[in-house]
């Protein structure tokens, strides 16, 4: 023992300071000093586990030793893992001797091995810890430096990215400089490590089911697929079951023959003895005890020995047989269950004749059987076995456990060991054999990341370590080690950021306070709930989401504490209304005993707490019910009291001491804490608010943290306080906004620079829940809350302003008139006191006030909210124009580029933010317009113009642009969209146009009209900065003219006319072309149409008609179908004369409209745009002429005379004053002689046009005197003076006059030059009848002063 004791103080001396030299040494030594003691749970020595387990302790105490040794061992794929067998032994034995195993231990014994192995298990995890520390430069919790560390820099802790890299010599091993060692490449050892676990995955594959092992190692690359390099894998592959190796090389399947010819042609036998070659040759397999697979094997073995030996045997065949002889004779000489051996004259006597006929040499037969029978042939059976006591875990089976095995001997084995010697000589070979096949460089671990692949190692067997004594023992050192190891553990996996495994240890240790279940509580719980509390303090900064389960512990802990302390649980405020019975139940429950004294705790709550709860639950407890004994009362009495053994302040501390966490990790804490909060209001039976108000202390302890945190943190409590906002159970929900109310007060303190959004998002959750919530009392209470907040803080309130406004904008869309009353009533003093600072530094909350003012403007509750809020936006117009916003922000580097619009006392002149902060105003009173209130739409159109009055000399060309585009002229989309009666496949129209008549004239008279008007005046007002847009004006005046609708058309005319009376004083050539050209469009657009009567249809329908009524009796189906076919022709019909006569009007009225511009500007237009003038209106004429001499269409009018009310013929008035007024323009062209005259131009068409006239007049007579003529006798007067015809030709005649006297104005020459072509006309004209004298006496009176003298002179 002694000797046993001094051979471990030499290891660990070789170890801790010589290790770097000794690699493969330690690989074999480490695993026959150490681990084969270690494993032997069931009948060990005990004072050589004791020795060995001490020995494992001093290694930790140099933390750098276990690292290099996971790297160098557990990382070498030719090497064992001695740091995970160190692991698992250590378990084994902490776990103790399995039940039903007989063992040499005595209790005593046993208990202080196990106790022992526990202590060594967290002396592993300390070291891995104080490694760790040392890499990360992490200050140790128990020194005075972390205080120190914390104190000072609150923000830092966050886990370095450095990993040290050897810049510090390590404690303990100072002798790996001066070594040629090799720093380890994390990537290169991560490799390593991943190379190592997949080529455990395939052997142990391969021990199950060879070819499937095979496969999966040459997908993954592990193995080549060639049969040499598989055979290779097999004969060299540490770990390989010999058995199924010889399996597979007995297989007659092509790919395993290939391998099994590879496999044997891999060895050398040249010069070896026959015995020597099979002996090297069944090293590395066992053979199948198959026949066949065996024969294959043999049949190559032999052919590969004479290939080797060409001169012992006279052919393969005789290897062949004498292979077969030695291995029966093998198994005869020393396989006890044989009880007559062969003997050699037995053995020379069956290997007669085997050599091609011939007997081998007697001596060389003899010599054979006696090496055999004296040194048996091993086909290593004692690794099979030990191969499949170890196959529980594969883990195992890449160790050096072969080669220890066969060095070390059990005791029933020693007698195979014939002397020391021979013990030595196997060593010798073993450690020839691991130099063969490891690597020689040795790693010194630097890089904190390798303990993650130790964690991965050695988690599981820790946990269940500590886990199995925690929960069975009551030992206080047992559970004292057992928590000291889930501290250790919960480090080293938080602060590697090892999710799972951490949250496996804290959540073990969670449920470990039994908190959740207090009736069970005891010490230990208690000793638990001192670790959770001292991890929160010492790891804070790496727990992530690992604080939930924290802080669940804190509030249970606070929950018991508040029972044992008698105060009445949350939920006597915040739980849902009971009924009468449970209420009276629960008055008649008696109080527990502890509680009579401190307060009003009630049974109802205590009983809870007795029944025993899962941890998963949301409370503690469970809601079973059933009677609760005095043993259980009393039980709970003694274990509250118990739990004062830690503390209330000392769970406070968490909370007051997260301010020394870092950004990160204060982040992680407050997601936690949320998860938690909402947890226990959830809980239907017991809401509770002890984290909620956690929340709002956290708030303040940290409230000191950058703005760049404290984005973080909101964004996560934001969430939280909008779920429990839109609670159900409104005191929740009633408390949670008065929580968020408290946390804004604590911001609002906090002063705000400029553009900046902090105040905003702080109190976005107001906004969210007030749009969610269905509760009336929450909105009130919100905006109560930020009315308050914003009112006692306006000083400090900049961002804030854009929330708070988004609340009352929401309030003023809300159901319920008070909330709607009770925001207005606040934005009214928030206008009227503190209107400066709304814009004092973010001049962009303008327009979020206009926003709500104009959300205001459409409350349906009550008038004066909305008449108010538009004054207010005028009142906002004003401040606007005054340049009174954002007097900090008027110096943007903004200018765009051009001219800056105009200012007026200091406005501001960026046309950009002019833009921006017009627009929104001027387009919210836009839309008002299409209220349909009449006095809000009223006053909306007033305050919209008189804004745009007095105001727009501010305004540049771009933002009047858009004021037209996108505030003036929708109001007129509006209008025109929703009235039109036309449509070709509408012909119903017309009549449900009359729905609703009294709102159209509303719409049209009230609105659109004065509207239209105002347009015009704007226009006029500022024509010197918006003349670009007169096309654009123009535009939407002809959209109103071509409408066919009257009334808008004569709005349109009459705007029109407006406009030009008003700034045609103002007009160049180019506009007024623009103008004229304007009206000929109007002009061409508006001609009425006639087709839908001249085509013919409605011929047939009286067709159709009298053929249904004559077939009624035969088909009355078809009958049924053809009404419906003429009503359809009947609605089409009115619908088109309407239509006509609609044009006709707007037609007459527009020509009065041309008329009357022209005489107001008569003398300020030139000849060009007089002639534009007169061509649309000859175009007018002539198409009015067409119409009224079209036969067919005049006989079907007055076919429908009582339906159509028309005149015959129909457009005769619009022609003769379109023609009239072409007259006047020609004739004042020749007296006025304006800008751009061309006689011969003007008089050409003065000629055209009479010419005209004057046929279409004399072919008007005579065809009246063709059709009234009777074939028989003469009349003197062809036409009946009553007669429709003699009407026409009366209305035609004022114009033939007019015509006749603007022929007699020609000068002499253009009359003579012309008389040819007009004497004819003028001998028609006395031929044909007339309607009036009027014409004759003009006639007469031409002829005498103007015809005649011609006449007379030609004489």
């Amino acid at each position: 023992m002694i000797v046993f004791q001094l051979s471990c103080s030499i290891f660990i001396s070789l170890v801790s300071r010589f290790r770097a030299g000794l690699k493969a040494e330690i690989g074999v030594f480490f695993p026959m000093i150490v681990l084969r003691v270690l494993e032997n749970v069931a009948q060990p020595n005990f004072q050589q586990k004791m020795i060995v387990l001490r020995f494992l302790d001093k290694l930790c105490v140099d933390s750098q030793i276990l690292v290099d040794i996971f790297i160098n061992y557990d990382c070498d794929v030719n090497s064992s893992n001695i740091f995970e067998r160190m692991v698992n032994g250590l378990l084994k034995t902490a776990q103790g001797v399995p039940p039903g195993t007989a063992t040499t231990l005595l209790p005593p014994q046993e208990f202080t091995l196990k106790l022992e192995a526990m202590k060594c298990l967290v002396a592993i995890l300390k070291s891995m810890g104080d490694w760790m520390n040392k890499q990360l430069r992490i200050p140790d919790p128990h020194s005075s430096r972390k205080v120190d560390a914390a104190e000072n820099s609150p923000e830092s802790g966050s886990l370095p990215l450095a990993n040290g890299n050897g810049d510090e010599p390590v404690e303990g091993s100072e002798s790996h400089s001066e070594s040629s060692t090799e720093s380890s490449d994390v990537s290169t050892i991560e490799q390593r490590r991943a190379y190592k676990l997949e080529l455990q995955e395939g052997i142990s594959l391969f021990n199950r089911k060879p070819k499937k092992g095979i496969e999966f190692l040459i997908n993954a690359n592990k193995v080549g697929n060639s049969p040499e390099e598989i055979a290779a894998f097999l004969k060299n592959s540490s770990g390989l079951n010999k058995t199924l190796i010889g399996d597979y090389l007995g297989e007659r399947e092509e790919l395993s023959l290939k391998v099994m010819h590879a496999y044997v042609d891999s060895f050398d036998f040249q010069g070896m003895e026959f015995d020597e070659a099979i002996r090297a040759f069944l090293q590395g397999f066992r053979l199948p005890g198959e026949a066949q697979k065996i024969d294959r094997i043999m049949e190559k073995f032999a052919e590969r020995y004479c290939k080797c030996n060409p001169k012992v045997f006279t052919s393969a065949d005789t290897a062949y047989v004498l292979a077969y002889s030695v291995i029966m004779l093998n198994t005869d000489a020393h396989n006890p269950m044989v009880k007559n051996k062969m003997s050699a004259d037995d053995f020379i006597r069956n290997n007669r004749g085997i050599d091609d006929g011939k007997d081998l040499p007697e001596e060389y037969l003899r010599s054979l059987f006696e090496r055999i029978t004296r040194n048996e042939i091993k086909m290593k059976e004692d690794d099979l076995a030990l191969q499949q006591r170890q196959s529980v875990n594969s883990n195992k089976i890449l160790g050096l456990d072969s080669i220890l095995n066969i060095v070390i001997r059990k005791r029933g084995e020693e007698k195979h060991m014939e002397s020391s010697d021979d013990l030595i000589r196997h060593m010798q070979e073993q450690f020839k054999e691991k130099a063969r096949k490891s690597e020689s460089v040795y790693y010194a671990a630097t890089d904190v990341v390798i303990l993650r692949f130790m964690i991965e190692v050695c988690w599981a067997p820790m946990l269940a370590a500590f886990s199995v004594p925690l929960d069975q023992s009551d030992d206080e050192v047992v559970i004292a080690l057992c928590l000291e190891g889930f501290r250790c553990a919960i480090h080293v996996t938080a602060v590697m950021s090892m999710k799972t495994h951490r949250d496996a240890f804290v959540t073990s240790l969670a449920k470990f306070t039994s908190l959740h279940s207090p009736a069970d509580i005891k010490q230990k719980n208690v000793d638990a709930i001192k670790a959770i509390v001292t991890i929160a303090d010492e790891d804070g900064n790496y727990l992530q989401e690992a604080w939930e389960h924290i802080l669940t512990c804190v509030s249970r802990f606070e929950h018991l504490h508040l029972l044992g302390e008698g105060a009445p649980p949350d939920a006597t405020f915040f739980a849902f209304p009971q009924n009468e019975s449970e209420k009276s139940k629960q008055t008649k429950s008696t109080i527990l005993p502890v509680l009579k004294k401190k307060g009003h705790g009630r049974m109802q709550y205590a009983a809870a707490t007795v029944m025993r709860g899962s941890y998963d639950s949301a409370g503690i407890g469970s809601n079973a019910s059933g009677a609760v004994t005095s043993e259980q009362m009393n039980s709970l009495v003694s274990n509250l009291n118990m739990l004062e053994q830690v503390g209330s302040s000392e769970m406070i501390r968490i909370f007051t001491r997260s301010q020394k966490l870092n950004s990160e990790a204060i982040i992680d804490f407050v997601k936690a804490l949320c998860k938690v909060s909402m947890e226990e209001l959830r809980s239907a039976s017991d809401p509770r608010v002890f984290s909620l108000t956690k929340i709002v202390e956290i708030a303040h302890y940290n409230m000191n943290r950058i703005r760049l945190v404290w984005s973080s943190i909101w964004h996560v409590l934001s969430d939280f306080f909008v779920t429990i906002g839109c609670s159900e159970n409104l005191s929740i929900a009633i408390f949670a906004m008065d929580s968020l109310r408290q946390l804004s007060m604590k911001f609002l303190e906090r002063e705000e620079l400029a553009n900046y959004n902090f105040q905003n998002e702080f109190m976005k959750p107001f906004v969210i829940v007030m749009r969610k919530s269905s509760a009336v009392e929450i909105r009130e209470l919100i905006i109560r809350c930020v009315s308050q907040m914003v009112l006692s803080r306006v000083n400090n309130v900049k961002s804030g302003w854009k929330s708070m406004f988004m609340v009352f904008t929401t309030a003023a869309y809300d159901d319920h008139k008070n909330i709607v009353l009770l925001s207005f009533e606040i934005m009214e003093k928030i206008i009227r006191d503190y209107f400066p600072y709304i814009t004092e530094t973010e001049t962009t909350t303008f327009t979020d006030c206009v926003n709500c003012l104009i959300a205001f403007t459409n409350s349906r509750f009550n008038r004066e909210i909305s008449l108010n809020a538009i004054a207010f936006l005028r009142f906002c117009a004003t401040k606007l124009a005054e340049g009174d916003l954002g007097s900090s922000s008027k110096n943007k580097d903004k200018e765009a580029p051009g001219k800056d619009g105009k200012q007026d006392n200091g406005g501001i002149t960026d046309k950009e933010d002019h833009l921006y902060f017009w627009f929104p105003l001027l387009a919210g009173l836009s839309e008002l317009s299409f209220d349909p209130r009449p006095e809000i739409r009223k006053s909306a159109l007033q305050v919209l113009f008189d804004t745009l009055r007095n105001h727009g000399h501010l305004f540049s060309l771009p933002l009047w642009e858009r004021v037209f585009e996108s505030v003036l002229f929708p109001i007129f989309d509006y209008v025109r969209h929703a009235i039109d009666p036309t449509g070709g496949d509408s012909p119903g129209q017309v009549i449900d146009g009359d729905m609703g008549e009294a709102d159209q004239d509303a719409w049209l008279y009230e609105t659109c009209t004065l509207a239209l008007q105002l347009v015009v005046d704007l226009f006029v007002k500022f024509y010197n900065t918006v003349n670009p847009l007169l096309r654009k004006v123009l535009v939407l005046l002809v959209s109103f003219i071509r409408r066919p609708h009257q009334s808008l058309a004569g709005i349109g005319i009459a705007a029109l006319v407006r406009l030009m009376s008003n700034s045609g004083d103002l007009f160049s050539e180019e506009k007024w072309l623009e103008v004229v050209l304007s009206l000929k469009e109007a002009a061409n657009a508006t001609c009425p149409s006639f087709s839908y009567i001249v085509s013919g249809d409605l011929v047939g329908v009286s067709h159709r008609h009298s053929f249904t009524g004559q077939n009624n009796g035969e088909s009355g189906g078809a009958g049924i179908s053809d009404d419906d076919s003429e009503r359809l022709m009947t609605h089409r019909l009115y619908a088109s004369l309407s239509d006509a006569k609609c044009r006709a009007a707007v037609q007459l009225l527009l020509i009065q409209a041309v008329m009357e511009i022209y005489t107001m500007y008569r003398h300020h237009l030139s000849a060009k745009i007089i002639l534009v003038l007169y061509e649309a209106l000859h175009d007018v004429a002539s198409h009015a002429h067409k119409i009224n001499t079209n036969t067919t269409l005049r006989s079907k009018l007055l076919e429908f005379g009582s339906m159509t009310q028309m005149q015959d013929p129909p457009l005769l008035r619009l022609e003769n004053e379109s023609y009239q007024i072409c007259l006047t323009f020609l004739q004042n062209l020749v007296l006025d002689q304006p800008a751009c005259y061309d006689e011969a131009e003007v008089e050409s068409c003065l000629v055209n046009m009479c010419r005209e006239v004057l046929q279409f007049y004399i072919q008007s007579a005579q065809s009246g005197q063709a059709h009234e003529s009777p074939s028989g006798g003469q009349h003197h007067w062809m036409i009946p003076s009553g007669s429709g015809k003699h009407r026409e030709l009366a209305a035609r005649a004022p114009l033939i006059v007019a015509t006749l006297q603007a022929i007699c104005s020609l000068g002499e020459t253009a009359f003579e030059k012309n008389l040819t072509e007009f004497f004819p006309l003028l001998s028609g004209l006395v031929s044909c009848e007339h309607g009036s004298n009027e014409v004759q006496l003009a006639l007469s009176d031409m002829l005498s002063s103007s015809v005649a003298p011609i006449l007379l002179r030609s004489c």
